[in-house]
Formats: structure tokens, sequence, C-alpha cells
């Protein structure tokens, strides 16, 4: 081998690559994928340390705006940061080496989990993966993925969606008290049908676990918007609305439930 050639390698230049192939087109919280991991030799054998895969998804934090403010001080100025939140991550126990022109193929099994934020509006859940090469510049394929809401949640937006409420924004927002550093928040504006005239706006949070789905509502109606974000308002014991579904439910109970659950508290 020539020392030209380990130098381009170096570089990034004729080098091995990486690409991940899904074996399904959505995710669904809760669920596991299947990934194939295709590594591409380049114009040199390399020794490929690990194989790393990430799955990653975007939320945004209040954070203050220097470090001389105080965060938690009242009245202190904040500003909105997007920050990356690792979900799962895989890595290959051993190292290989991929010769001129070889292609190796690895399948990975990875678990979706529950809370994985659903692809809508600027939420964005994304698949990184790496090989890990000394002295190389490390090759790294990105990929964004489409995440569908679990049966329940489902059943719950398509039940708004038919009293003629639509979702304007979903957004991640930083949260302290759960397993992830977040949670999710979905926007809704009534356009047509009973709550049209009556409720400027709808916000939910939704939690999920293996057993049940915890739901959080505010409703405001007096186009003054909602204060803050509705995520620190849980974390303040602040939101009075809040409903817990089993996961034995089928998606039509869990969309009338809710429907009555706001008919009787707003």
């Amino acid at each position: 081998m020539s020392f030209f050639k380990k130098t381009l390698a170096s570089f990034g230049i004729g080098a091995a690559r990486v690409d991940s192939v899904l074996h399904q087109e959505f995710l669904y919280p809760g669920e596991n994928v299947k990934v194939t991991v295709h590594v591409y030799g380049g114009k040199t054998a390399q020794t490929v340390d690990n194989i790393n895969m990430r799955l990653c998804c975007r939320y945004i934090d209040e954070v203050a705006r220097s470090h001389h403010d105080n965060q938690n001080q009242p009245g202190s100025p904040k500003k909105r940061v997007a920050k990356t939140y690792e979900l799962e991550t895989w890595t290959l126990p051993y190292a290989f080496t991929i010769e001129p022109g070889e292609t190796r193929d690895f399948e990975v099994e990875l678990a979706v989990p529950w809370n994985t934020p659903v692809t809508l509006g600027d939420s964005k859940v994304w698949l990184e993966t790496g090989l890990d090469i000394a002295l190389a510049a490390d090759p790294t394929d990105k990929d964004l993925l489409t995440v569908r809401p679990d049966p329940l949640l489902d059943g719950i937006f398509s039940t708004l969606e038919h009293e003629g409420l639509r979702i304007r924004q979903v957004e991640c927002e930083a949260a302290k008290g759960f397993a992830m550093p977040f949670v999710q928040e979905f926007e809704f504006v009534p356009t047509t049908g009973p709550y049209h005239g009556r409720w400027r706006e709808l916000e939910i949070v939704a939690y999920r676990d293996e057993s049940e789905l915890k739901l959080w509502f505010e409703i405001d109606r007096n186009r003054d918007g909602i204060g803050g974000m509705l995520s620190s308002l849980i974390g303040l014991g602040q939101l009075k609305r809040e409903l817990t579904l089993p996961s034995s439910m089928t998606a039509e109970e869990a969309g009338k439930k809710v429907l009555d659950y706001l008919d009787q508290t707003s």
C-alpha cells in the first residue's frame, strides 16, 4: 500500500463509507426497529475500531443569556436553545478491517423508547451512524426519521380532529421529573365544531410508559396565550387538568375519554 493512498484515506478521500438502511418506513414508540448497516471499503484497507449508532432527537431549553445570570432567579433574562438528546445507542463490540472494495453488513435492532417524539411540527428525530477509524475523518451517515404516534395517542388526535381541532404547533420542551429531560407539547386550535368560539387554543402534554398514558391539558379562552412553557407549569404543579389512561384501552375509548374529560373540566 502506498503512503499516498494512506494519507488520502486519513483525510476521508477514497476512505470507507457507511450507510444505514431501516427495514420500515415509520417508527413507533415502544417498538423495535431493525437496521442494516452497510460498510463499504475505500481504496485502501482500513481498521474500523467501532461502529456507533445514535437515535437522537431535538428539544428546546430555556437558559440564562450569559454565565453571569442566575437561571433560577425570577425575571432573569433567558434564551431558547436547541439541544440534542440521545434516545438510544448501539455500538459494535469488536474492531474489524475493511478491505478495498469490500462490503460488510451488520444487522442491528434498536429499541424505540416510549416518549420518542412524534415527528410533527418542529420535532425532529434522526439516526446517526459513524465509523471510528484512527487518524481519519470518521465517516458518518445521518438520516431523518418519521415517528408516528402510538395507537392510544393516535386515537386521541383523530377524535380531536373530528371535533374541529387542528394541530398548530408541536415542540419538545425541557422538563424536570421525567425519565427524559423533555416532554412533547401539542398545541391545537379549534377551527370548526363545538369548541370554536369557546377556546382560543388547547395544549396537551403526553407522557407514556408501558402501562399507561398520562395527559396534561391547558385551555386558553382569553386570547392572552398560555404563559410560559407548559412543561415548566407541570414541574411547578400548576396544571389542574391531568388524566391517566391505561394502555389496555382501545384508541376509540381513549379519544372518547379525553373528550368527556375536557367537557367536564372546561
